[in-house]
């Protein structure tokens, strides 16, 4: 069902409907107009709806022709409505604070939060997050087993990632912020997580967790920080292995709020 189905009734609610008189109207809403009643124009709420659900797309358009430099990095840049993450779908409310900003990644910052399809260097990841007043890091990072045993043992060749990106970054933002509301001490904050297909072996998630002693807590920040990337963060797997491939669930469901 797409979002101006879900919302007809509000736009029913606020009389979007209602068109101006009909002696006094302008011809180039002659394709949007559904019926005439007791003088007064009747607009198809359908045709509303959709131009709303694109409000979004053409709002990264008139940016385009406006700013022609930003042509190239607009599709990468992430758009938000009053401090919430926004999509090609979403609407545009009257008076909404409307932002575009890069996405967040690595950097000069005490948060570094990365979705990448690039290899993970943790000791290029330690220096960035080392400080002068650092003396104690707590690295936390995962690596695709090749061979599982236990009560089912198997083989595995590769692990292949896939995101919901936007939403991941915001989750991982939200797990930094829970990090730093438990352990007051946390200096330096590194989650990141790799899509793409990656050989058995290969380290694909890396949380990092910086103090200046090593009884401040960022052993269970780490911790916490992994155990809730596995729980939040809309990223899924498909195993491959010698015998065929297969999409992995977790059991997890958040709960609403998260």
């Amino acid at each position: 069902m797409s979002a101006y189905e879900v919302d007809l009734k509000e736009l029913l609610d606020a009389g979007s409907h209602f068109g101006h008189q009909s002696k006094r109207w302008n011809p180039k809403m002659n394709k949007f107009i559904y019926a005439e009643r007791d003088g007064v124009h009747i607009f198809d709420l359908i045709k509303t709806g959709a131009l709303l659900e694109s409000a979004m797309e053409e709002l990264r358009n008139m940016v385009t022709k406006q700013y022609p430099n930003l042509t190239d990095v607009l599709p990468n840049v992430i758009v938000s409505i009053n401090q919430q993450f926004a999509f090609d779908d979403d609407f545009i409310t009257d008076k909404a604070e409307i932002a575009f900003f890069p996405p967040v990644s690595g950097g000069s910052t005490d948060t570094i939060i990365e979705i990448s399809d690039k290899s993970i260097d943790i000791n290029k990841l330690l220096e960035e997050s080392t400080r002068k007043s650092t003396g104690a890091a707590a690295i936390f990072t995962g690596i695709i087993r090749g061979e599982t045993h236990g009560k089912k043992e198997y083989e595995t060749i590769g692990l292949e990632y896939e995101s919901y990106r936007p939403m991941a970054i915001s989750k991982m933002e939200q797990i930094a912020s829970e990090i730093r509301n438990k352990w007051l001490d946390v200096q330096t904050i590194v989650l990141i997580q790799r899509i793409g297909y990656m050989d058995a072996g290969t380290p694909t998630v890396v949380v990092i967790c910086t103090s200046g002693h090593r009884n401040s807590g960022i052993f269970e920040a780490a911790k916490y920080g992994i155990d809730r990337i596995k729980e939040i963060v809309p990223v899924w797997k498909k195993e491959i292995g010698p015998n065929g491939e297969t999409w992995v669930e977790g059991d997890y469901l958040p709960r609403k709020g998260e």
